[in-house]
């Protein structure tokens, strides 16, 4: 019996994180997209990345694609995404992953979030994860796009999967929080997953023109 050799991939793709809570929702989200390999910066551990001195999502998410597919020679995905609530005047922001300190700890930025919003009435705790995903090739940006969810925030902490502020974020016609969801659910609704959705066709293509 011939054993059946299997097709190689046609495209290396980078996930620009070493988040692997991260990296992992991305390997989930293109699963379906024949022909890449998806690999992240864990993968290359000399690579060192360039700091987020960006003022938006989406300036930090281009830095973020374009200066690691220039460095590494591949084609490179990155996001940047966060958690904005208008009450607070948009905070955290582009400093969610910092927002209690710069080695503050998910459970940190989660503590300072709730007692900043210890005041706001319940029509008030309104909220989105925003993010920017961005697609790099070595010569320069091809693809940037925006995705949102929006929600609510809650007063306790709920569910002990997701990350980042997941267990106070209810999806608006959900009752559950991102971080109670089963992880396909909250990959077939998030933020993350909207942006890349407009990102895949450009991959397609980019597969495409590979294959021939």
């Amino acid at each position: 019996m011939v054993k059946k050799m299997e097709t190689p991939p046609l495209v290396e793709l980078v996930v620009a994180s070493t988040n692997v809570h991260k990296v992992r929702e991305f390997k989930a989200m293109l699963k379906n997209v024949p022909g890449i390999d998806i690999r992240s910066l864990i993968d290359f551990p000399g690579y060192v990345p360039l700091p987020e001195t960006g003022t938006t999502f989406e300036q930090n998410a281009v830095t973020k694609a374009t200066h690691a597919a220039a460095a590494l020679q591949r084609w490179v995905i990155a996001d940047d995404s966060g958690l904005v609530v208008p009450a607070l005047g948009g905070a955290p922001g582009v400093y969610s992953a910092r927002f209690a300190g710069d080695d503050a700890t998910d459970a940190d930025n989660r503590k300072k979030l709730l007692e900043q919003m210890q005041h706001l009435l319940e029509e008030d705790r309104h909220a989105y994860f925003e993010c920017w995903v961005a697609l790099a090739a070595p010569s320069g940006l091809k693809k940037v796009a925006r995705g949102i969810c929006e929600g609510t925030l809650l007063t306790k902490e709920r569910g002990g999967s997701g990350f980042g502020y997941d267990p106070l974020f209810v999806k608006h016609g959900y009752s559950k929080t991102f971080a109670e969801l089963e992880e396909a659910v909250k990959n077939r609704v998030s933020h993350r997953r909207k942006a890349l959705d407009k990102i895949v066709p450009v991959l397609e293509t980019l597969l495409t023109s590979c294959a021939t």
